[in-house]
């Protein structure tokens, strides 16, 4: 199929089945993830995954192909299955931005979008595992090259094991090669590093690309994955529902340990209607919340203090990211109250300016954050002189989302905020247990966050089922 067609394939197909054809519905078949005729209570028809159909996937390959020059070929991989130890495996985890164009959800695949010479047309290639009784067996089901084709549409499929000899074609022919699979790992610790290479670039891969043609393809994709469309929004928005209702109904109950709630959450999410948690959540209570990406959720939660909750669900490969602060017993003490008001007014303030008409960047966001913060502080008597803002709102107000937590890695945070960004809004003050602070503000930890979606000339609040006003946290155990 030639994308200028722009004719996506029914799900009913003709495959070969001991030399000869039969048509058979996808529904008597088994694929490597959910689709409509398996799942129909997951996905509608012509739906690829949850809230995204396959026309929408096609159009974004589209789009990637007219950013591309002329006989050029954009290379993505699919993310892998980690082994966590013997034959246990992490929690599967696809590569956004191979899901992003493919709507493949399987480990070992790559897709080659590739730019005829005429810049005209676009050709999608998808190698995946060919379907394997003895391996499925084990693993669960596969989708295979057929599926490729019929159900992901691609134009060139190909047996992933024969890789070595079916890209060296496409690569060598190609006038440039738009790629991230040849960068380092910035994700590994020096220790890693240091025990297994600073670098992949000494791949087969890697070797097979003139290094005059290889160019990062990372900020042609931030481009397109920044501005989310209408079926994004929406099933962000679902999953900011589930969370959000998740976090309101943890509210009304008692804990005694982060554990336990950490592990309500978890179950709520789902039951919510989230297919599993967007990060690792934080369950902080009392001075545990200064810690920021504080996880280890083992301690005790007391009466007299609060705690601060960061987690949220994922669905359909799109996350929500909310954060919430309340009091253990249900009922704000005066000094939490007036902290935890502070920084609510912040982050009210911050939310009504997320349109496109306001003309602001994410970084003005968080410079105005900061002035607006240090005036609710004075009024509490906080000593404000000598940049204690930057001490006490460590971190930024805001980062880009979608199908990541923290969305398109090195899309600036100076480009003015436009009808279509998603975002977070997230104001926190975390004060340290210091003679230069307070007495009674000393090892709080207050942090509000919503997620956004940017409109023209007003935002959309995608998380508003967390309640946040004082009044409502407190009426929840009335």
């Amino acid at each position: 199929m030639r994308v200028s067609e722009q004719t996506i394939r029914q799900s009913r197909w003709t495959i070969p089945r001991c030399k000869s054809f039969s048509s058979v519905h996808a529904g008597d078949l088994a694929f490597g993830q959910p689709l409509y005729e398996t799942h129909p209570h997951l996905l509608s028809p012509g739906e690829l995954t949850p809230g995204i159909t396959a026309q929408e996937y096609a159009d974004r390959r589209t789009r990637l192909a007219q950013k591309l020059p002329a006989g050029a070929v954009a290379i993505v991989a699919a993310a892998d299955v980690i082994q966590r130890t013997g034959s246990c495996f992490y929690e599967f985890h696809q590569d956004p931005d191979f899901l992003y164009f493919t709507g493949f959800n399987e480990p070992e695949a790559l897709a080659v979008i590739g730019k005829d010479t005429s810049g005209q047309d676009h050709t999608f290639h998808l190698y995946v595992r060919e379907k394997d009784p003895k391996a499925e067996l084990w693993e669960g089901a596969r989708s295979g090259t057929q599926a490729a084709v019929d159900v992901f549409n691609a134009d060139e499929t190909g047996d992933i094991a024969n890789i070595k000899r079916a890209l060296p074609s496409v690569v060598s022919g190609a006038t440039q090669v738009f790629t991230d699979i040849t960068q380092p790992d910035q994700g590994a610790s020096s220790l890693w590093r240091f025990l297994y290479g600073k670098s992949r670039k000494n791949t087969d891969f890697a070797e097979l690309i003139d290094a005059r043609k290889l160019k990062q393809l990372r900020p042609v994709i931030n481009e397109l994955r920044a501005y989310k469309s209408q079926a994004e929004i929406e099933i962000m928005l679902q999953a900011g529902r589930a969370s959000g209702k998740a976090h309101t109904e943890a509210m009304r109950r008692a804990f005694t340990h982060e554990r336990e709630l950490d592990a309500f959450l978890r179950y709520k999410f789902v039951t919510n209607g989230c297919d599993t948690i967007a990060y690792e959540p934080v369950v902080a209570g009392g001075k545990n919340g200064a810690g920021i990406h504080y996880i280890r959720n083992d301690d005790v939660l007391h009466d007299d203090e609060m705690v601060l909750v960061d987690a949220a669900g994922k669905k359909g490969g799109y996350i929500s990211d909310i954060t919430r602060t309340w009091p253990v017993s249900g009922k704000f003490t005066a000094a939490q109250r007036d902290l935890y008001q502070a920084v609510l007014t912040v982050q009210r303030t911050m939310v009504s300016m997320c349109h496109s008409s306001a003309s602001v960047s994410l970084d003005k966001l968080h410079a105005l954050a900061e002035g607006f913060l240090t005036d609710q502080l004075k009024h509490l008597g906080f000593d404000m002189s000598s940049k204690a803002v930057e001490t006490l709102f460590p971190h930024h107000i805001s980062h880009y989302i979608g199908m990541d937590v923290h969305d398109t890695v090195g899309y600036s945070r100076k480009t003015l905020i436009r009808e279509g960004h998603c975002i977070t809004i997230e104001p926190g003050i975390y004060v340290p247990d210091d003679d230069r602070w307070p007495k009674h503000f000393r090892n709080m930890a207050v942090r509000i966050e919503d997620s956004v979606s940017v409109g023209e000339n007003e935002p959309l609040v995608l998380t508003t089922e967390a309640v946040k006003e004082v009044y409502e946290i407190e009426a929840l155990r009335d």
